[in-house]
């Protein structure tokens, strides 16, 4: 089905579900509407002009995931020694359906649709990404969540064989990466698990077979190779809380009123950028998504719970 969302969010037509007979079949469906940068003008609408599409070879080429290194460009270098297929995902918890399930049938008959998302990292960096995926509330809505279920926590692999950087390269981590979403962020319509980008499979190094996207926070919120689904009623101790607890806090909103401790986070650079043209900007409260997003912290005090 086609869930409402704010008008801000553009997305495609909607994958139909029988094409959706297993990921690589749909995908290569779902790559012919989706070819490269020929997004249907639908798609495009709720960007502003200023807002042009982060070439393909950037999104792909430029990330953090540290399980593969802390250069940039680790991930793209080292990432196909991953196996995403075939993928689990162990769901427990505070649901009524808890267990262990095959990714396909998770994600089987579930509409895949296209949003174009400003995406932005810590270190001051932004890109413009036309994410495939499912809002993350119809996936979580199959586990059926108990009223005790306050907050959703999620795990990367932890596979140090396939991933070079938990064999030691960035040891002060406590593999695996952690990260969590209160139930209300979680099932916000903003909130998407990721399938694909640019009509295309999701890439080992963006986060392959499926990552978060949570498109109003930082970008180390967004995590990625996710194999564990937990439900529970307390706030989990987040990764990078766990590594800094006084840079990086487990709400992660963009908030450009407030500096890192160590730079100022008032603006971004748009990726791409040169030497000669460092196309900064303005960071816009909540990622530019306030209008959609701020009641969910109404009376919190964001300086506080950061």
């Amino acid at each position: 089905m086609l869930i409402r969302k704010p008008a801000a969010i553009a997305s495609s037509e909607i994958t139909p579900e029988d094409v959706y007979h297993g990921r690589r079949e749909f995908i290569a469906a779902g790559a012919l509407g989706f070819t490269g940068l020929a997004l249907p003008h639908s798609a495009r609408a709720g960007l502003q002009d200023a807002d042009e599409i982060t070439p393909e070879n950037i999104v792909t080429q430029y990330n953090n995931f540290y399980e593969f290194g802390t250069d940039k460009s680790d991930p793209a270098t080292y990432a196909h020694e991953m196996t995403t297929d075939p993928w689990s995902v162990t769901v427990s918890g505070e649901a009524n359906k808890t267990g262990t399930f095959a990714f396909e049938d998770i994600i089987k008959g579930l509409d895949v649709e296209e949003r174009i998302y400003r995406f932005r990292c810590v270190e001051a960096w932004s890109m413009v990404v036309p994410w495939m995926g499912i809002p993350l509330s119809n996936i979580l809505s199959q586990f059926e969540p108990t009223g005790n279920a306050k907050v959703v926590e999620f795990e990367t692999l932890y596979r140090p064989s396939e991933m070079r950087g938990q064999q030691g390269f960035f040891s002060s981590i406590d593999w695996p990466y952690i990260e969590g979403l209160r139930m209300d962020e979680a099932n916000h319509p903003l909130t998407l698990m990721v399938t694909g980008l640019y009509g295309k499979d999701l890439p080992n190094q963006n986060g392959a077979p499926w990552r978060l996207m949570v498109p109003w926070k930082y970008g180390f919120k967004s995590i990625k190779s996710i194999v564990s689904i937990r439900f529970t009623e307390r706030e989990p101790i987040n990764t990078w809380k766990q590594l800094q607890a006084s840079e990086y806090g487990f709400y992660a909103n963009v908030n450009p009123a407030v500096s890192h401790p160590r730079w100022s986070q008032a603006s971004e650079r748009r990726l791409p950028s040169s030497l000669f043209n460092a196309n900064r900007r303005p960071t816009l409260p909540f990622n530019g998504y306030a209008d959609e997003v701020a009641g969910l912290y109404a009376g919190m005090d964001l300086r506080k719970y950061y």
